[in-house]
């Protein structure tokens, strides 16, 4: 005894049938899952590279404002960039990132022994996104943003004891 099914038990058993519903809800949530992270991880990038930056600034200044100011100028760049005095190579704490983009100031300029010393990053260093999440949705492009951390100190003569 088999039993006839209607075109309306048919309909009725589809509606009621949970199956590929998972999957259905995956295709809905992923794209917006997968872009919440790339948000995630540039923003975090974004943030370790302008930290790693300051701490550098702020290592150079500390450098610079305690000695002899006139014999540190020029290892103060290489203490910023690879947190070495001696030469770097090749090696930087941030890749893409090298002297040129250090800037040394004092102030009063024209002072034999400068009041502080500042030590910063030129507008022509730049973080670039690795996602361009902009171009991703179909908006704008995301564009490279300067980063310019600067520390300023007191400049501090040392005197050598007798």
């Amino acid at each position: 005894m088999r039993m006839r099914i209607t075109g309306r038990q048919r309909l009725r058993r589809l509606i009621k049938s949970r199956r590929g519903a998972v999957l259905a809800e995956i295709a809905i949530v992923l794209p917006a899952m997968i872009l919440l992270l790339g948000a995630a991880a540039e923003l975090g990038r974004f943030f370790y590279i302008y930290t790693t930056l300051a701490k550098a600034t702020r290592a150079g200044a500390r450098y610079l404002s305690s000695g002899p100011y006139k014999d540190k100028e020029g290892s103060t760049a290489n203490m910023v960039v690879c947190g070495k005095v001696t030469d770097c190579g090749s090696e930087t704490i941030i890749s893409g990132f090298d002297a040129n983009d250090v800037v040394i100031s004092r102030d009063p300029e024209d002072a034999a022994v400068p009041q502080t010393v500042t030590v910063g990053i030129s507008a022509d260093f730049t973080y670039t996104p690795v996602f361009d999440l902009g171009r991703l949705m179909g908006g704008e492009p995301w564009v490279s943003l300067p980063l310019r951390p600067s520390t300023t100190m007191r400049y501090i003569p040392t005197t050598p004891f007798s």
